[in-house]
């Protein structure tokens, strides 16, 4: 198979060359150069957002194209059209925010997404990126069209900062504020398993939206973070305090403690209908894997992730003390 990869050095991108790599696949990425690719693969340069930047896409046919952008949705729509002739599959790895709010718990496919369009050049609000993206790849190529509907993506090479800030938090030992309920389940795909499931699907020629992360309650918080005390070694102790007593203190969910949502955001994020996406052949490796090979990654940075500069950086601020007002109450 031949795999052209838009990105390719981040991230989601990365684990897709990789594993098309391990699979044997002849593997292409495209992107403005700003990394090094992976060994292994024929780099193409462009940048998708200027005059004349896919000419360098102009030529040359593929079986699969991932795109992974999370911009204006106008790129994804002048890639696409460009390879629609060329290529046999477009997998979009879009993202579980396109759904409208509020979205229940145990939501699947059929859910209302937010309002968006294919033409749109405003990279400002990122649902209706993936939502405009996703009616580029489906006006391009059809049912050759895969939409990949990822929620948290974490594992190596992540560059939003969720995991690793765990891990560097529990590292550093002593008290950890651990937010409750241990028993909370949580629904999360390793960005390796996500890019697996995307190039064996659409060689299989599969087409269509499909939620694609981990079942509802596949780890809880407890075993999370009970794992990156284990893998890290760290003299670190979990303590558990209440939602409400975090929420009062004024520290926001999901931002400043990562992964964790309460009420409508945690039916949101954590609480998709995947059967779909198991159906197609979904498979998940353990969390320990997950949280292991996360943390070799980032000790051989030296322990600091790099960090995507469009996201907000996450976790609490360990010098305005919040973390210890709370554990001491």
């Amino acid at each position: 198979m031949k795999v052209l990869v838009l990105g390719g050095t981040e991230f989601v991108g990365r684990a897709v060359v990789e594993e098309a790599l391990g699979l044997g696949w002849d593997v292409t990425v495209f992107n403005r150069g700003s990394h090094e690719p992976p060994a292994g693969v024929t780099a193409l340069r462009g940048d998708r957002t200027a005059a004349g930047g896919l000419a360098a896409l102009e030529h040359g046919e593929w079986d699969v194209v991932v795109d992974t952008w999370s911009w204006a949705a106008s790129a994804v729509r002048d890639s696409a059209s460009l390879l629609a002739e060329r290529a046999g599959h477009y997998v979009y790895v879009s993202s579980r925010s396109v759904y409208a709010e509020p979205l229940p718990f145990g939501a699947d496919e059929s859910a209302p997404v937010v309002a968006a369009s294919a033409d749109d050049d405003d990279a400002s609000d990122y649902a209706r990126n993936k939502a405009g993206a996703e009616l580029a790849a489906v006006a391009a190529f059809g049912e050759r069209a895969l939409l990949a509907r990822a929620g948290l993506i974490i594992g190596p090479y992540e560059n939003v900062g969720r995991l690793p800030w765990w891990l560097s938090r529990i590292a550093r030992g002593g008290p950890v504020l651990a937010p409750g309920p241990a028993d909370l389940g949580l629904q999360y795909v390793d960005a390796r398993d996500l890019a697996v499931w995307c190039l064996r699907a659409a060689e299989r020629g599969i087409g269509g939206a499909f939620n694609v992360v981990s079942p509802p309650g596949f780890v809880t918080m407890r075993e999370l973070l009970e794992t990156c005390v284990k893998v890290t070694g760290a003299e670190a102790e979990l303590r558990w305090v209440e939602a409400e007593v975090i929420l009062a203190a004024g520290v926001t969910p999901w931002i400043q403690l990562p992964i964790w949502l309460v009420g409508e955001d945690y039916d949101y994020m954590h609480g998709g209908d995947v059967s779909k996406a198991v159906a197609a052949g979904l498979r998940l490796r353990p969390v320990a894997e997950t949280v292991a090979d996360t943390w070799a990654w980032l000790l051989s940075l030296g322990g600091v992730a790099p960090m995507r500069p469009d996201r907000p950086l996450k976790g609490i601020d360990p010098g305005r003390a919040v973390e210890a007002r709370l554990l001491c109450c």
